[in-house]
C-alpha cells in the first residue's frame, strides 16, 4: 500500500530536494553517509572554504537532515537519521538508471 502524502510530506520532500539541488550540499551529505564530521574536515575534503562550508551546513540543518553534536568547544555533524544514509545510497543507484553513462568504468563505487 502506497502512504497518502500530504501537505507535511510534501513541504519535507521539497526540502530535501532543496538540499539536494546544490552539488556542495549534496557532496557534504554523501560524505556524511560514510562518517561523522567536523566542518573543517569537510571543507578541506571537499575543497570548499569554512565559510560556505558553515553556510551549507546550515543549511542542511535547517532542512533536517544533519545535526550538530558539541564536543568540548567543538562540534561534529552527522545525519539527522539513520534511514538517510541508505535513502542516499537508493538515490545514487537511481541516478545510474537516469543516466547510466554518469558513472562508467572499474573506479564507479556507487553502483
Amino acid at each position: 500500500m502506497t502512504p497518502t502524502a500530504t501537505l507535511t510530506h510534501t513541504a519535507a520532500l521539497a526540502r530535501l530536494g532543496h538540499a539536494l539541488s546544490d552539488e556542495t550540499r549534496a557532496r557534504i551529505l554523501l560524505t556524511l553517509r560514510e562518517a561523522p564530521a567536523f566542518p573543517s574536515d569537510l571543507a578541506d575534503a571537499l575543497g570548499v572554504s569554512r565559510q560556505v562550508m558553515s553556510n551549507q551546513l546550515a543549511c542542511l540543518r535547517g532542512c533536517g537532515l544533519v545535526e550538530g553534536v558539541k564536543e568540548g568547544r567543538n562540534t561534529w555533524y552527522r545525519l539527522a537519521d539513520s534511514h538517510l544514509a541508505p535513502a542516499l545510497d537508493d538515490l545514487l543507484r537511481l541516478v545510474l538508471i537516469v543516466d547510466p553513462a554518469c558513472c562508467s568504468g572499474e573506479s564507479c563505487t556507487c553502483a
